[in-house]
């Protein structure tokens, strides 16, 4: 049995989104996992209380809050129809018998003000069964158009508190959106919240755009496209949806970018003739290296989280592979031995495994593996799943699903890394190659 234990995480300040405490004491509250098999916990989370002007939104504030949790798969929620104690104000004294008695483990109260266009959400978390408040209630703030974000922000921290892992809510998706028949596809790129809420169209769709990668903190976007009339690398500012070319890069074709962990520069793949490498560039001053260099097409590289190694897939071996090497170059290892063929390998934040997508025996798989390819386990399987990006937490990825048939069209999915908690992400339209940002 492992169990992961109770952390009180602090949360920076974050502007438009400011944070404050309130007072509150520590509780021993614990998630038991057995061989793998998780029980969701079944929390108690009474509608957010009205403390002036919030009206519905108190209302939607919760909702969020407790789809963010139970979509995780670790929570359950018990139905208000159950309740026996009703929260009036969020200063009432907590009934813990009363929860008890239906058996939540963990309560979630909270408030919600609006006053001069600015939004207000307080909350408190308590260990039903210990009689304790877990960590500090904290009050969050943001304008009108920020709800969500706020909603978003209790939520990781519920869940932080409760699993000791880091959240994941509070972060957004950039994504190639898709429309038109199979054969003929528009292709633009959008930015969501991580649950498909909140959709804005980064680039219209004159021209085919491919794999946006996030900068480390989020304020750009890396990727390819076809407006020069070839595959060129361009850098688009979030903020102002500003983008620019960065500056020739070697080959005829250059694809597959992605920012280094400290977002000064990037590596990415060129085609010169029929020989494809690994380059790195630094973006301010436009000057290049070669990573790679050989017959062999290497291609899709990605970050260890300190910099100091890249996994890229390379068919150096006679098949598409995975290998590992140092950033400043050498000679790489190969690290996936098993059947089929592996490709588009990101390194997880935490450090721990590589995602990857595998093809085998007429199927696509998103899978993970160990950084020296031990310990290999496929989460998914089906016609055509690719694209994988990681959670801010490392414990969920997000990829692409492609149906099959001329109708077919391709859609976002979210995976845990035990390969449980399968689910689809909503958007307007088709959508692949997902990138997912930091926590915001």
């Amino acid at each position: 049995m492992r169990r992961l234990l109770l952390t009180l995480l602090g949360l920076a300040a974050l502007l438009p989104v400011l944070a404050a405490p309130v007072a509150a004491q520590d509780g021993p509250l614990r998630i038991d996992i057995t061989e793998g098999v998780i029980e969701p916990v079944p929390i108690a989370l009474p509608a957010f209380v009205d403390e002036g002007g919030a009206g519905e939104l108190a209302q939607r504030i919760t909702q969020v809050v407790a789809d963010d949790l139970t979509g995780t798969g670790l929570f359950r929620r018990i139905p208000r129809e159950a309740f026996i104690s009703s929260v009036t104000s969020f200063a009432s004294p907590v009934q813990y018998a009363d929860w008890r008695a239906i058996n939540a483990q963990a309560l979630i109260t909270g408030a919600v003000s609006v006053s001069g266009g600015r939004v207000s959400v307080k909350f408190r978390l308590y260990d039903v069964f210990a009689g304790t408040e877990l960590g500090e209630g904290m009050q969050f703030a943001a304008g009108e158009d920020g709800w969500r974000r706020l909603a978003h922000k209790v939520a990781d921290q519920v869940y932080s508190r409760i699993t000791g892992e880091g959240g994941y809510f509070d972060s957004r998706v950039v994504f190639v959106s898709e429309s038109g028949p199979k054969d003929a596809r528009a292709k633009r790129l959008a930015i969501m919240d991580y649950d498909g809420a909140n959709v804005q169209y980064l680039t219209d769709s004159g021209s085919i755009v491919l794999a946006p990668r996030f900068s480390p903190d989020g304020g750009r976007v890396i990727y390819t496209s076809y407006a020069t009339g070839s595959p060129r690398i361009h850098v688009l500012n979030v903020g102002d949806v500003q983008s620019r070319v960065l500056p020739a890069q070697s080959g005829d074709m250059s694809f597959a970018p992605r920012f280094t962990p400290n977002g000064q520069g990037l590596l990415y793949s060129a085609t010169s003739g029929s020989n494809t490498d690994i380059y790195r560039m630094d973006i301010s001053s436009g000057q290049t290296s070669a990573i790679t260099s050989g017959p062999a097409i290497e291609t899709a590289p990605s970050y260890s989280p300190d910099g100091s190694r890249i996994v890229f897939e390379s068919d150096r071996s006679g098949s598409q592979q995975l290998y590992i090497m140092s950033a400043g170059g050498g000679e790489p290892t190969r690290i996936s031995f098993g059947p089929g063929r592996y490709g588009t390998p990101v390194w997880s934040p935490r450090g721990d495994l590589i995602a990857f997508t595998k093809q085998n025996a007429g199927r696509f798989h998103i899978g993970v593996m160990r950084t020296d390819g031990s310990e290999e386990r496929l989460l998914t399987a089906s016609f055509l799943d690719e694209s994988p990006t990681w959670a801010p937490n490392g414990r969920v990825i997000m990829f692409a699903r492609e149906t099959q048939g001329a109708q077919g069209s391709s859609s976002l999915y979210t995976v845990d890394v035990s390969g449980r908690n399968l689910k689809p992400v909503p958007t307007p339209d088709g959508a692949s190659d997902p990138s997912w940002g930091p926590l915001q």
